[in-house]
């Protein structure tokens, strides 16, 4: 009798994967899948647009810098301009004379003629400038008299000037007599002179 073998099972075919199932890919052993065309392109046009936004960045910083400097010359340039202007009206101030009136005084306040304190007069009499205490003297024989400027002060021959000083100005300051003699003449940092030519000394305190 004979043996018959059994029929073997038969394995039913592999069926594909159904579609919008996933696999299991083993990543030490799948090879990886070559881009497509359509990302390739896609991959250029993205490194070709982060190229040219980090150019337009570079050039905006470039422009920011280029204004930065610009404003600060600018404000640099009118921080001189101002300081310039402001030297300059320092100076008119200052180089600009006043003119102050003078008052003939003896050594007690009291006015006189006004040729006491004349320097030409005094010295043609014998007089002389004490330059310690600002006082023009007359030799006894004349008097002996003691005379100076008040400046800014008023009054009339034989009253108590009233006001001023006897500190002799800067020579900035015109100072000129009741009668309109100029006896010491402002400048520019320029030494006064009298008007009779002298060293504008006169009076001085």
């Amino acid at each position: 009798m004979t043996e018959e073998n059994p029929p073997e099972e038969q394995q039913p075919p592999e069926q594909p994967p159904a579609r919008g199932s996933m696999r299991y890919q083993d990543p030490d052993s799948t090879t990886p899948r070559e881009p497509t065309l359509a990302e390739q392109r896609a991959r250029r046009k993205a490194l070709v647009e982060e190229e040219e936004r980090e150019q337009a960045e570079a050039q905006a910083r470039e422009v920011a810098q280029r204004k930065a400097a610009t404003r600060r010359k600018v404000l640099i340039g009118s921080g001189v301009t101002v300081g310039l202007v402001g030297v300059v009206a320092a100076w008119y101030v200052v180089g600009t004379p006043d003119e102050v009136s003078a008052v003939c005084t003896d050594a007690n306040g009291v006015v006189q003629n006004d040729q006491y304190c004349d320097d030409s007069y005094m010295s043609s009499h014998g007089g002389h400038y004490d330059s310690v205490s600002g006082l023009w003297i007359l030799p006894l024989a004349l008097g002996g008299g003691q005379y100076r400027y008040n400046y800014g002060g008023t009054g009339t021959v034989g009253q108590h000037v009233s006001g001023g000083t006897f500190t002799k100005p800067s020579g900035n300051t015109t100072v000129k007599t009741s009668a309109g003699k100029t006896v010491q003449r402002g400048g520019f940092g320029i030494s006064s002179k009298s008007s009779s030519g002298g060293s504008g000394k006169s009076g001085g305190s």
